[in-house]
């Protein structure tokens, strides 16, 4: 028997893409954004009952088949069932040693101020945090759309309670 936080609605899984993260990445789509950002480049993943429901288990399954990606969580938004995507972060921080990185339209001062997002905060190591601001995008921007997004690292920023940015290379691909 499945319970809520065994399952995530699912848009699309895009295996091997290079634009959510450094190096070739897994990435799964989500269902359900509560900031629906103008501009945004993925509304269909806004309603929260698109997609097809997948089990944490058969997420895992998918994406230990590939030996080479790291993981990518997007959406819509993950932050708006955290504790499904911890499950699955879990999994593979303990299971493999590939990296997550997760985008949310919330901020991480914000994401701070919650339990479940928390939990979920234990198993990234990156965050690409805020809204998506047409009136400051920016295409020359790495892995994110608009100037006040941040690729955060994760580790250092909740230990440090703050949000301390990522020193980039996209040519690490363990970050």
């Amino acid at each position: 028997m499945t319970t809520r936080d065994d399952t995530i609605r699912v848009i699309k899984i895009v295996d091997e893409t290079t634009v959510d993260g450094p190096g070739f990445r897994i990435s799964i789509y989500c269902a359900g954004c509560e900031n629906r950002c103008p501009g945004c480049h993925n509304p269909q993943t806004w309603d929260v009952n698109a997609g097809e429901e997948k089990t944490v288990d058969e997420l895992f399954d998918h994406i230990v088949a590939d030996d080479f990606s790291n993981v990518t969580f997007s959406g819509g938004d993950p932050m708006l069932r955290p504790l499904s995507f911890a499950r699955l972060a879990k999994r593979i921080k303990t299971e493999t040693n590939k990296n997550i990185w997760c985008y949310t339209g919330y901020t991480f001062e914000n994401l701070l101020r919650r339990a479940d997002a928390l939990e979920l905060m234990r198993w990234i190591d990156v965050l690409v945090d805020g809204p998506f601001i047409l009136s400051q995008r920016n295409e020359d921007l790495l892995f994110r759309g608009s100037e006040n997004q941040r690729i955060l690292d994760v580790p250092k920023s909740l230990e440090a309670q703050k949000a301390i940015p990522l020193d980039i290379d996209p040519f690490d691909l363990n970050r």
